[in-house]
């Protein structure tokens, strides 16, 4: 079962279930899916297209919330970290600090990198190799760190 599919089936079930907060932020995922379908040449998403409009999405929702953590309007806060909550929930498992920094530093070593020159070529594996494992500006500060 593809992510469209699995999408699909949590709806019905969030539905049933009269879970509305639920529901909105899957049909948000859906809508994202189509639109994205309907985009591109294939009309099917690869794994890591769809990695990447769910990343879109939860960040989306984070960066509201902030505003309206910052405006004092908890209601509409809570249903942006509940919808980013929710959409987290089809992304893989995220990397601890600890893995993180042993993945990139696996990387800085096998690409043989040894100073901040030599980011544009760790960045560019360990963004395929961590693609939706870790977030790319965190990707990118402890690349900054291990290479300085």
């Amino acid at each position: 079962m593809n992510l469209f599919e699995q999408i699909t089936a949590d709806i019905k079930k969030a539905m049933l279930n009269k879970d509305k907060a639920m529901l909105e932020a899957l049909r948000a995922v859906k809508s994202a899916l189509l639109i994205e379908k309907t985009k591109g040449a294939s009309s099917e998403l690869t794994k890591e297209e769809e990695i990447k409009i769910l990343q879109r999405l939860v960040k989306q929702r984070r960066e509201s919330a902030e505003i309206y953590k910052n405006q004092n309007r908890k209601e509409l806060y809570d249903a942006e970290v509940y919808q980013a909550d929710a959409i987290q929930l089809y992304l893989p498992k995220q990397l601890s600090d600890e893995e993180l920094t042993k993945e990139i530093a696996e990387i800085i070593a096998s690409v043989g990198a040894s100073s901040m020159k030599d980011m544009g070529k760790v960045m560019g594996i360990a963004g395929k190799k961590l693609a939706g494992r870790a977030e790319g500006k965190i990707i990118a500060d402890k690349v900054k760190v291990l290479l300085s």
